[in-house]
């Protein structure tokens, strides 16, 4: 459509609609009352008459009837619309403040309001497209709403004109939007709004300019200022503050900084201690050090505000900062007193607090701030920061310190809260203007306490290892005997006696005996150890296949080695006995089936704190996980796991030695094992071995052939047999003798030494125990050495071999065989070593 014609039909856009006229009430009216007359009239007439006559009325309305319906359906006739919606439509489109203009598909206009036509001027009508044609500032917004039009969709924009529509010369911001709209008919229609917000856009730009003098007043003034939310987060530091600090600007007022960074101390704990109930707004003072970019205390006194919401939550601060370092004000003596008192108080790591009669805190320093948090945010008295079975001991404190007394006993607290924390607590009186209350000076003894508390599971552990070492020896000697004299009844019974079974079933329940006698040296620490260099990796997949026997069918065994493992140096069946101990363990805390997680992988120094493990020594490990889904460890019981004995199975299904034999290996191996579970969850025991680092010493020695078991085990020769238990002692002699060796006995040290000076060169072989009264066997080896003897010795024990390796002469070989042995043991011990 051109320009001349939508100037032709400017004299139509915009003039009011008019309804068509309705139906005729008084028409109406007249048929009814000749119905009416017609009706009266046939009452007059002759039945038979009026019947034939309502018969050909009711004929002629029929057919009337039929031609209306006739005429209604080919559209020549129809309802009068009654509906004023579009009037009304039409006067409140032309008296809306913005500017309206509707164009059909083609751009064509079918209509616009007075303020659009305002905009338009004394020129003619013109679409928005032709409007705004002549700015180039905003020709791609008005193409960008133009090709929304053309598509149908919505289009909203926001432009800037240099020269207003309405003229004056200044510029002008407009709201343009486009959406399309469908008429009664089916038509698609564009419906454009033209919105003049130059004076909003005004109130923006001065409100803005207002903010930013406020701002660069407040930048400027003679006081800190900065705001942080409950996080610790800064959001805003002013100029003033940022310089005394020693930090840029841009980075302080943009949210760069944490309280903590330039809080020194506890200040942090002492600003989060501000509490207050919902809706309530709080102003404290503080007087705390700051601290510069540098490192530098800057002292201070903040005057920190905080709203709190409808729920109690605390909302951003408002905290004033005015500097007291010395030279910036005048000299006040009084006041500058005051304020080191307070800089002293709330930096001292002694955490004070002042309470009045009741128990409650009127003031309290920084480092009580982080001590006991909750006592301060509590409207309560300090006893809610205690820990229940503690309180009377601070009630009957607190109420001798309102007598006066001041000999008051201190006394250890454990706090309220997350984890274990204590302290220990001096109360003593104090008197002010509000009366009478007492001072209580605390100090935060959890670590302390955490270490004390290791030490004596340590201690008790290593007693119970002492204890248990010490009983294994002498168990070792009498199993020694029992499975000694058995093999000797054995050698003189064929199987088919009556007592041989007998004798055999005592045999077999000795070496039971002697297995739970092995799994206590273990705890102990006191058994053989032959480690090597080894790669875990390899030596899991090779015991895979033994571990999942071992958890059935109903539990899945997932093993998951770590990349490129270290080096680890252990026993090699020490090590695999610990991973089926703990395999065991796992499946049995799983009655009903579940997953077992076997994994490997490395802990570097710095990962060791994960752990969270007091006596573990950061340093480099090959860590072992074994991870169960089974019913958990109660806290009460997790310190006892590691003891003999301990058990929480049933009866007859455990010896509780299993998790003690696990703590004795590992920490024969210089590891740690560590436990962690959640009941209900399940557990997870670490095995942390120290790494190792190949060296020079570590290339493996020349392989020796294996020696095969001599056949014949008779003998000849003098064997010195050194053995202070007597039962031992006997059984060796009778074995070694039945075998053709001449057996010389000797029950010390002492005594053995007697016999070689009264056999001198005659003795070809020494068998001693090591541990002996008055002279101990590598004692006695010495003393030997140092006289000429040069016979070839076989230690026996039941301790481990490196537990009395040490004490022997530098340089010198012997051999070893752990007790209980079998008369086979040692006789083919004895033949090995003399051939």
């Amino acid at each position: 459509m051109t320009e001349q014609d939508i100037s032709a039909r400017d004299s139509t856009i915009g003039r009011p609609w008019t309804p068509r006229a309705g139906g005729n009430p008084f028409l109406v009216l007249a048929l009814a009352l000749a119905t009416a007359a017609i009706a009266a009239a046939f009452s007059f007439l002759p039945k038979e008459l009026a019947a034939h006559l309502a018969a050909g009325a009711l004929g002629v309305l029929a057919v009337i009837g039929v031609c209306a319906l006739f005429a209604f359906a080919l559209g020549l006739a129809g309802f009068a619309s009654q509906s004023p919606d579009g009037e009304f439509a039409r006067l409140a489109s032309d008296g809306a403040p913005e500017g309206l203009v509707a164009t059909d598909s083609a751009g064509a206009l079918l209509y616009a309001n007075a303020a659009y036509r305002n905009y338009c001027g004394a020129a003619a009508v013109r679409p928005v497209e032709q409007l705004f044609s002549g700015a180039p500032e905003v020709s791609e917004a008005i193409y960008r709403l133009a090709q929304a039009s053309r598509r149908n969709r919505r289009g909203e924009e926001e432009l800037r004109l240099s020269r207003a529509l309405e003229g004056g010369g200044q510029a002008g911001w407009y709201k343009i939007s486009v959406r399309p709209i469908e008429t009664a008919d089916g038509a698609r229609v564009s419906l454009w709004s033209v919105v003049d917000v130059t004076h909003e856009r005004k109130r923006q730009e001065d409100a803005f300019q207002d903010l930013r003098r406020a701002i660069d007043f407040l930048d400027d003034a003679p006081a800190g200022f900065f705001s942080s939310n409950a996080h610790g987060s800064v959001s805003y530091m002013n100029a003033t503050l940022a310089a005394w600090l020693g930090y840029d600007v841009a980075h302080a007022a943009g949210g760069g900084l944490r309280l903590g960074e330039f809080l020194a101390g506890d200040g942090v704990s002492l600003l989060a201690s501000v509490a207050g109930g919902p809706g309530e707004v709080r102003t404290e003072q503080f007087d705390i050090d700051l601290k510069r970019a540098g490192g530098e205390i800057l002292p201070a006194r903040l005057l920190h505000r905080v709203a709190f919401d409808e729920e109690g939550r605390p909302g951003p601060s408002r905290t004033l900062v005015l500097n007291r370092e010395s030279g910036v004000e005048p000299a006040e003596d009084l006041r500058a007193a005051e304020v080191r008192f307070a800089r002293v108080f709330n930096a001292t790591p002694v955490a004070i607090a002042l309470l009045d009669g009741e128990g409650r805190i009127k003031r309290s320093n920084a480092a009580f701030a982080r001590l006991m948090p909750r006592a301060l945010k509590a409207a309560e008295p300090i006893y809610s920061a205690i820990a229940e079975p503690d309180r009377n001991a601070l009630k009957t404190a607190l109420a001798a310190a309102l007598r006066s007394k001041t000999d008051i006993a201190p006394l250890d607290a454990a706090l309220e809260g997350d984890g274990e924390r204590s302290a220990r607590l001096f109360v003593s009186p104090s008197d002010d203007r509000d009366g009478r209350g007492a001072t209580i000076y605390a100090l935060d003894t959890t670590e302390q306490q955490a270490l004390r508390t290791n030490f004596e599971q340590s201690q008790k552990m290593q007693a119970i290892g002492q204890l248990a070492g010490g009983v294994a020896h002498d168990f070792n000697n009498v199993l020694t005997a029992i499975i000694g004299f058995s093999d000797l009844l054995l050698a003189n019974h064929r199987p088919t006696d009556p007592s041989f079974h007998d004798i055999m079933q005592i045999k077999q329940n000795a070496n039971r005996a002697a297995g739970l006698v092995r799994q206590l040296l273990a705890f102990s620490r006191r058994q053989t150890m032959r480690p090597q260099i080894l790669q875990l990796g390899d030596v899991l997949a090779d015991l895979q296949i033994l571990m999942r026997r071992l958890v059935g069918e109903k539990i899945d065994l997932d093993l998951r080695h770590g990349r490129d493992l270290w080096l680890v140096k252990a026993d090699v069946n020490q090590f695999e006995q610990v991973i089926v101990n703990l395999i065991v363990n796992a499946r049995d805390a799983m009655p009903e089936g579940g997953k077992i997680l076997l994994r490997t992988r490395n802990v570097a120094a710095a990962d060791c704190g994960e752990f969270d493990e007091p006596s573990l020594t950061p340093a480099d490990y090959v860590a072992i996980e074994v991870v169960d889904a089974g019913h958990g460890i109660a806290p009460e019981v997790r310190d006892k796991i590691f003891e003999p004995f301990f058990t929480t199975k049933e009866i007859g299904k455990g010896t509780g030695l299993g998790l003690s034999m696990v703590y004795g290996i590992v920490k024969q191996t210089g590891g740690f094992v560590v436990c962690a579970s959640t009941v209900g969850k399940g557990s997870t025991f670490s095995i942390l071995l120290p790494r190792h680092v190949a060296s020079e010493s570590d290339a493996p020695p020349a392989a020796e052939a294996a020696k095969a078991p001599a056949k014949d085990l008779t003998g000849h020769g003098t064997i010195l047999l050194v053995e202070d238990e007597e039962a031992v002692r006997a059984f060796g002699a009778r074995a070694l003798a039945s075998r053709g060796y001449t057996v010389l006995q000797a029950a010390s040290g002492l005594e053995a030494l007697e016999v070689v000076e009264q056999n001198e060169g005659k003795i070809d072989l020494v068998v001693s125990d090591v541990v002996m009264p008055e002279m101990d066997g590598p004692t006695m080896f010495g003393e030997l050495r140092k006289r000429g003897v040069k016979a070839k010795v076989i230690f026996v024990s039941g301790y481990a071999e490196d537990a009395f390796q040490k004490n022997l002469p530098e340089g010198e070989v012997f051999s070893f065989l752990p007790k209980p042995f079998s008369l086979k043991q040692l006789i083919e011990a004895v033949k090995g070593a003399k051939d």
